[in-house]
């Protein structure tokens, strides 16, 4: 994995600007795992990273990904390849492959 050495890294914290629309007072990252892993995958510098898995550790990580209902096709394929997930296994995967495609695609 890209971030194996992340347990080197304990002083680090996610970018609170990641989460410009909630109130940073009031801010529980435990309620909010999904939404801090997924603006961490889609906007996160090395840092953010490095904080969001000392936080929920590798298999919390996984498992938040795997119920994640949006990606991005690049995000999608980065995250199954780094932590190991069959596309298949990821949420945001299967609700892609139902939606049909335009007439026109």
């Amino acid at each position: 994995m890209f971030f194996d050495t992340y347990k080197n890294f304990p002083d680090v914290h996610i970018n609170t600007s990641l989460f410009w629309e909630y109130d940073k007072s009031n801010f529980d990252y435990m309620a909010m795992r999904d939404i801090v892993v997924q603006r961490v995958i889609e906007r996160g510098w090395p840092n953010d990273w490095y904080a969001m898995l000392n936080l929920y550790g590798i298999d919390g990580v996984t498992e938040t990904i795997k119920r994640l209902p949006y990606l991005n096709e690049k995000d999608m394929n980065f995250v199954s390849h780094q932590f190991n997930i069959p596309l298949s296994d990821l949420k945001c995967y299967e609700k892609k492959q139902s939606v049909n495609p335009h007439w026109n695609s």
